[in-house]
């Protein structure tokens, strides 16, 4: 009796929520993405597990490793190119799952929570690919882990001893590199409860739709109109992705991670994976080393502003032309930042990221701000 009992509860909620859950009716395609981003998270579990299983966290060993897992494990090329590259395709739908956020006004009452929630798996997220990008213990990975660390020395007091507490000791090292190994295992694991709790305050009130006025009374069911939908884009997405990992395996990585973590040889120009590039670029544009570092945090976490800020009479953008100017805008300006990160340190690239850097800020802090308490909607005749 308890366990029919139980399995009744398991198909009410699978029903409540996958099958029968009202969705608004004009959902576009964007809204496909927070379902890909939930996907190339399972694919990333899925894959890290079996790598984990050949993977030495050794300074001698692992770059040896991970060359013992492309050549000599059954499959282990197509395991290792699928999590390297299933990190870039995750940045992507969130970076997109972020900027339909923004456009439509998904941050606004009452989802702030929701918002919320998303910006602190951002930020796992962030730590999590920094983490792995690390174990594979080439050129760029050591030299980025060195690099990133130390920032912390900038902020006083505590610094040196945060410092030492991430190396495991005085140097990046083998306590190091273990520390890394043990979080980068363990921390996908709390994504994906927070991820949980994420879609289970989205359901609370429904999901936002690109109108941005109450849907409450045109809802259609999830199930067959949306799943078809999700299946499609998830079609789309899978051939994207798998062209990248069967014919362009390492475009979005860099050579000199095939090359073992030499200690004694600087790179000559130390850049961090695509998706750090534009908080990258803020760093680097400021002077100040410590002021540096509190920007690199403050431009994720400015975002969670934007719940807090007066509320728009219609939180999507697709009705205000000014917002929409400003949203393009910011969308080139973070491009732009991308494309600073990876270029030295010197004029006219410093300049530049100084004002795209000015204007990032600007956005969540002002223009935003401004645009919701004075922006009318637009009355159509």
């Amino acid at each position: 009796m308890i366990l029919s009992l139980k399995k009744h509860s398991l198909l009410k909620l699978v029903n409540d929520h996958l099958i029968e859950y009202p969705t608004p009716s004009n959902l576009s395609l964007f809204w496909n993405f927070g379902f890909l981003a939930g996907i190339c998270l399972a694919i990333q579990l899925f894959t890290g597990i079996f790598l984990a299983m050949h993977y030495t966290a050794h300074v001698d060993l692992a770059f040896l490793s991970v060359e013992h897992i492309m050549r000599d494990v059954n499959n282990g090329w197509f395991l290792r190119y699928v999590h390297a590259n299933g990190a870039s395709m995750f940045f992507i739908a969130v970076y997109v799952h972020i900027a339909r956020g923004l456009y439509y006004g998904s941050f606004a009452s009452p989802r702030g929570l929701v918002w919320s929630l998303g910006v602190i798996i951002f930020l796992l997220m962030m730590a999590t690919a920094f983490l792995g990008y690390v174990l594979v213990w080439g050129q760029m990975s050591f030299w980025a882990a060195t690099v990133i660390t130390n920032f912390f020395t900038a902020f006083p007091l505590v610094g040196d001893k945060i410092v030492t507490f991430l190396w495991g000791g005085f140097s990046v090292d083998n306590a190091t590199l273990n520390r890394f190994f043990s979080l980068h295992y363990l921390l996908p694991f709390l994504i994906t409860g927070i991820v949980i709790v994420h879609i289970a305050v989205v359901h609370l009130d429904g999901s936002n739709n690109p109108v941005g006025i109450s849907s409450q009374s045109d809802k259609i069911s999830f199930f067959p109109f949306f799943v078809l939908k999700d299946v499609l884009g998830l079609v789309f997405f899978l051939i994207c992705f798998a062209y990248f990992v069967c014919f362009v395996p390492n475009y979005l990585g860099h050579t000199d991670n095939y090359i073992a973590a030499n200690p004694m040889v600087t790179p000559e120009h130390i850049v961090p994976e695509w998706y750090f590039l534009p908080a990258y670029a803020i760093l680097r544009s400021i002077p100040n080393k410590l002021l540096g570092v509190l920007a690199l945090f403050a431009s994720v976490l400015v975002l969670l502003t934007l719940p807090l800020q007066t509320q728009p009479e219609i939180r999507s953008a697709l009705f205000k032309p000014i917002s929409q100017f400003f949203f393009w805008l910011f969308l080139a300006d973070y491009v732009l930042l991308g494309y600073l990160g990876q270029q030295a340190p010197e004029s006219p690239f410093i300049e530049i990221g100084q004002c795209a850097s000015i204007f990032y800020f600007a956005y969540f802090l002002v223009i935003v701000p401004v645009l919701n308490r004075f922006e009318k909607k637009l009355r159509f005749l």
